[in-house]
């Protein structure tokens, strides 16, 4: 009943996030660092200023099928068009994408300050609790085994750098 339920909210919904971005404070997208923007729905009509403004080589799309098949290149045409960031979007760009991009940025202080970091830049994200578990969870796993990594190469280079 809830996929029901959310492809019948889905049109209004965009609306009601096409109406915010023209009448708020609300942008569409937002640069969160050099190679990432995070957003909302990637329009075809906005592939072109894309490309050319922002230099966006690749799109993460975390929409279901019917979210994105009136609406969006199809993954063949983006492939074709784009060149140097990389955008991630959902419908309105703040919790799916949101959290894909928290889990994309290497952070310090970990996902709380990742996601303070994304919120810095584009104010209306939403990273709910489960959310925040899978990214604490990711971070746990993906960027201790970095800095572990980091710690073992620069302990390795020490150690041939002093004989």
């Amino acid at each position: 009943i809830s996929s029901v339920l959310a492809r019948i909210l889905f049109c209004p919904t965009l609306a009601y996030n096409v109406v915010m971005e023209k009448i708020s404070s609300r942008d569409w997208y937002n640069r969160v660092d050099p190679t990432v923007i995070l957003g909302a729905l990637h329009f075809r009509s906005m592939t072109e200023e894309l490309v050319q403004s922002e230099k966006v080589r690749g799109v993460i799309t975390m929409n279901e099928e019917y979210e994105t098949k009136y609406f969006c290149n199809s993954a063949e045409v983006s492939a074709s068009l784009l060149a140097l960031t990389l955008y991630i979007h959902c419908k309105a760009g703040r919790s799916r994408s949101a959290t894909i991009a928290a889990a994309y940025i290497p952070h310090q202080g970990g996902p709380e300050e990742a996601c303070k970091m994304l919120a810095s830049v584009w104010p209306h994200v939403l990273i709910r609790s489960a959310q925040l578990e899978i990214l604490q969870e990711y971070f746990k796993q993906v960027w201790f085994r970095v800095q572990n990594w980091q710690t073992f190469k620069e302990n390795f280079n020490n150690k041939i750098n002093t004989k």
